[in-house]
């Protein structure tokens, strides 16, 4: 699966700690082996970002990507739930 990341969530990205860093790149293993496993709570979203996905990082951490056409996935936004939502 090829991974993209937009420049935002690569922004987004920096200003996380070392620690929520490498649970990412764990969630992101995971997520390339099964996107749906349950541990990711993998699901669609709605409203503003009505074709975008969100998977779970840590309890309150949200990763939200699209789906390429050609299968590819771009990350565009991490952040809290409620900076998110």
């Amino acid at each position: 699966m090829q991974t993209e990341y937009h420049k935002r969530f690569k922004k987004q990205y920096k200003k996380l700690s070392p620690k929520i860093r490498e649970r990412f790149m764990e969630r992101l293993r995971l997520f390339k082996n099964d996107p749906y496993a349950q541990e990711l709570n993998n699901h669609p979203l709605h409203s503003e970002y009505l074709g975008y996905r969100s998977i779970n990082i840590t309890g309150d951490l949200r990763a939200v990507y699209e789906i390429h056409e050609r299968g590819a996935v771009k990350f565009l936004f991490i952040d809290t739930h409620s900076n998110l939502y």
